[in-house]
């Protein structure tokens, strides 16, 4: 019998990663990473280093609690470091991690489809919420039965 050290174990547990499966740690990633103000507070601290109050305006329509919220939730995870600097008044930077910064491809990728594609998920908004039965016409819901 072969025996496997913890690191052998991981590595082998690594590549059995698959974000389809409920047990996947994962899909831990992806919960973070889906929060609507996670995208926006990385992008943010991309160009550099900020304070709460930068961010706070830079952030149109983000709420005190949910910005809070979000930079202890990218701490925790290792992608924002906080420093506090002992002056008067008490000065706390956000920056980005060398984890959070190899995102910023990412979500910049997203931006950029997303732009790309507003208009045309606009309009397949609008076709969906005009048909009678939601569906639009030209368009077959998954799984339904064409009319014959």
């Amino acid at each position: 019998m072969t025996t496997r050290t913890a690191a052998q174990h991981r590595a082998e547990a690594k590549e059995a990663y698959d974000a389809f499966l409920a047990s996947c740690p994962a899909r831990h990633v992806l919960s973070v990473l889906s929060d609507k103000w996670v995208g926006l507070v990385v992008s943010a601290l991309g160009e550099r280093p900020k304070r709460y109050s930068e961010l706070r305006r830079e952030i149109a329509g983000v709420s005190q609690k949910m910005l809070t919220q979000t930079l202890r939730s990218l701490e925790r995870e290792g992608l924002v470091q906080r420093t506090v600097t002992a002056e008067v008044p008490v000065r706390v930077d956000y920056r980005l991690t060398d984890l959070g910064g190899s995102l910023l491809p990412v979500l910049q990728a997203l931006k950029t489809w997303s732009e790309q594609h507003v208009d045309a998920m606009a309009a397949a908004r609008e076709r969906y919420d005009s048909a009678p039965d939601g569906a639009a016409p030209d368009v077959p819901r998954p799984g339904s039965v064409p009319a014959r």
